[in-house]
């Protein structure tokens, strides 16, 4: 019988893309995760990964392997949510990508307020997050959902070139690489279109002056309100100060919605909070907010 942990262990090593960050992730020493996929192997009779001193990479047998573990910790993670599970004081554990406007936040829990529930968000990267909802730590993730991935899809959107609304090209409803070559740039660090916004300027000759780099898309969205530089941002996050005419050629997009955990749609669609708290997000943008 193979268990459990061995398959956490897997799939750590599957989301994290190498052994010392899977071990982190595991909370154990890398020898001591090393050893158990080395067991987990040897009780299939079968490699699961091909190591290399860059990375590692799933063989023909770990491919085959990854959606039977997910689903079977999966299976765990909501065995173990059913039985705790208190009607009286239900917990949902939500998982908020960073890239989401934190007024959009705001104006969702406070729809998804007096319901008799807890809610309980957990902020990060996709890449962060979705190990945790593999292993149950959260209900569900607010975030960009993959093509060919299921999901609750809420809207899709575009990407505009943002600046400051007293900026000279604020007016114009698109601008072009060339006419924004000189102009001083914010890096969102956490963009889940990074490199692909990387890609297209570096395409066109395009590589200007950084002048600041952030993780927080609220101070980014500051740095350019005061008219430090401009920024490639989604258009959820259109506000007061800001102008976001789009950007000739690039044609990238995001579809945001709801992933949730194996099994737990059925739980989710039985919370009040969790309800309230995606009909909100989606009343966001059917009500104009990406304008």
């Amino acid at each position: 019988m193979i268990d459990r942990y061995l398959l956490r262990y897997f799939l750590a090593v599957v989301d994290q893309g190498n052994f010392s960050r899977a071990a982190a992730q595991c909370g154990v020493s890398q020898p001591t995760l090393s050893v158990g996929i080395a067991k987990l192997e040897t009780m299939l009779d079968r490699p699961l990964f091909q190591r290399s001193n860059r990375r590692v990479e799933l063989t023909a047998a770990g491919a085959r392997l990854v959606a039977h573990a997910r689903r079977i910790e999966g299976e765990f993670a909501e065995a173990e949510r059913t039985v705790r599970d208190d009607p009286a004081a239900r917990l949902v554990r939500l998982g908020i990508v960073s890239t989401m406007p934190a007024h959009w936040i705001e104006r969702a829990l406070m729809a998804a307020r007096d319901t008799g529930e807890r809610l309980e968000l957990v902020e990060g990267r996709m890449r962060d997050l979705s190990p945790k909802l593999d292993r149950g730590r959260i209900d569900a993730i607010l975030g960009p959902l993959p093509t060919g991935t299921s999901g609750d899809a809420l809207f899709t959107e575009g990407y505009a070139m943002t600046m400051a609304a007293d900026h000279p090209l604020a007016a114009r409803d698109t601008v072009s690489a060339d006419e924004v070559a000189a102009e001083v740039m914010i890096v969102r660090r956490h963009c889940e279109a990074l490199t692909a916004v990387s890609r297209f300027f570096t395409a066109r000759g395009v590589r200007p002056f950084m002048a600041a780099r952030t993780t927080s898309d609220e101070r980014a969205v500051g740095y350019v309100r005061a008219g430090l530089g401009m920024t490639v941002m989604p258009r959820c996050f259109a506000q007061p100060g800001l102008a976001m005419p789009a950007l000739a050629g690039f044609d990238a997009t995001r579809t945001m919605g709801f992933r949730t955990a194996p099994g737990g749609d059925g739980r989710l669609a039985a919370s009040a909070a969790y309800v309230r708290f995606r009909d909100a997000i989606a009343a966001l943008h059917g009500g104009g907010a990406l304008a």
